[in-house]
């Protein structure tokens, strides 16, 4: 039996609740929510599961020691003291990050080379041999996160953010993070029940999101690597058969996912990663103007995008966000229509009243995830004004 340890999963903020969930689902043992970061125990296994099949983690990190700090001289010595020799040989490179959030440290990139140095002395000291720093590819990737005068020491088994699943070679202006698509797709509660649009694709972000959440598909398969795989108890017999089990639980699916775009390069970029994602059976792209569209068929629709904020396009934003709520009452009956904007002014003229809003953000822009639900029929009294 392996044993059992205390993980700390990171994601976006207003995302906590969507990954406790996904992680008490996953077999999860002890999940608290945190903010910004949900704790968890489980084991090395269990560790790789969750960096594969996680949708809403940014980050799986494993802390290793826990001490007070006041002073730099306390944080030195504390780390020198650790047993590196049991995560790391001085043949290894290494590369340190540091989050701070406190009165008596301010510089993060001061604390990681302190923890840099402490590391290398350690070496140096009890072998004659110095690691060296890689911040690319390193062998080990330590993390330090001080809040007042508690020091976490972690290492982090993912590398790079999970966001970076390994499909997305193209992007347009203003791409969305995949971890932010997935979870605005959980957060609309879609249950695969219907069919499910996003009328302004871009890239084609949300639409794969969707799909894998349909299917059930591991969101980070593609990926190159993970740090764990260069740590020295990695064990690729066990992965495999982690990778195995969640490949077993895919599932079809018979609804519709589609998209469009009214600029044709993005209708090729979301093309050609859908197609690095193998969702081509999926999901359907098509070059339309969303406001020239109207909704075909009776049933339920679920849709959900990401329209222009005005921040990097020059758009009148109010005239553009009227047009969103005329589309949607004049031409998308039956449908629940989600979409995120950081731009809260234009968002008073869409014309309809919002049944949910919800605080998130968007990178660092401050931003709401609102719902209109559109009704059938009479296009004077059904719908929401």
């Amino acid at each position: 039996m392996q044993e059992n340890f205390t993980m700390l999963a990171k994601t976006l903020f207003g995302f906590e609740e969507l990954l406790a969930n996904e992680l008490t689902q996953m077999g999860a043992q002890d999940v608290k929510q945190g903010t910004r970061s949900v704790s968890f125990v489980g084991d090395k296994g269990f560790m790789y599961k969750a960096n594969l099949g996680l949708r809403t983690a940014i980050k799986i990190l494993k802390p290793i020691a826990t001490f007070r700090v006041r002073n730099e001289n306390d944080l030195y010595k504390e780390l020198y003291a650790m047993p590196w020799e049991n995560y790391m040989t001085p043949k290894n490179t290494l590369a340190v990050d540091a989050t701070i959030h406190s009165d008596l440290f301010t510089n993060s990139l001061y604390i990681a080379l302190k923890t840099k140095d402490a590391i290398v002395d350690k070496f140096r000291d009890t072998t004659g041999e110095r690691p060296n720093v890689d911040l690319k590819f390193p062998d080990l990737k330590i993390n330090i996160h001080i809040d007042r005068q508690q020091c976490t020491v972690s290492l982090d088994s993912s590398g790079d953010s999970l966001h970076k699943r390994g499909y997305k070679t193209a992007t347009n202006i203003a791409p969305i993070n995949e971890v932010l698509a997935a979870g605005l797709v959980m957060l609309s509660g879609w249950d695969g029940q219907s069919d499910f649009m996003d009328p302004m694709c871009g890239s084609g972000t949300i639409l794969i999101e969707t799909a894998m959440i349909a299917c059930n598909i591991p969101p980070n398969l593609m990926r190159k690597e993970f740090a764990f795989e260069r740590w020295q108890d990695w064990d690729v017999d066990l992965f495999e058969k982690i990778e195995e089990s969640l490949l077993k639980k895919t599932r079809d699916f018979h609804h519709k996912i589609y998209g469009y775009d009214k600029a044709p390069s993005a209708v090729l970029k979301a093309k050609d990663n859908i197609k690095n994602a193998h969702l081509e059976d999926f999901i359907e792209v098509k070059h339309e103007d969303f406001f020239k569209t109207q909704k075909g068929g009776d049933a339920k629709l679920h849709m959900l995008f990401n329209p222009p904020y005005g921040e990097r396009l020059n758009l009148d934003m109010e005239a553009f966000y009227k047009n969103i709520g005329d589309t949607l009452k004049q031409n998308y009956p039956n449908t629940d229509a989600w979409f995120i904007t950081s731009n809260l002014e234009a968002l008073k003229h869409v014309g309809l009243r919002p049944s949910r809003k919800i605080h998130l953000y968007n990178a660092k822009l401050e931003a709401r995830l609102v719902k209109y639900q559109i009704y059938e029929g009479s296009k004077k009294g059904k719908y929401l004004k």
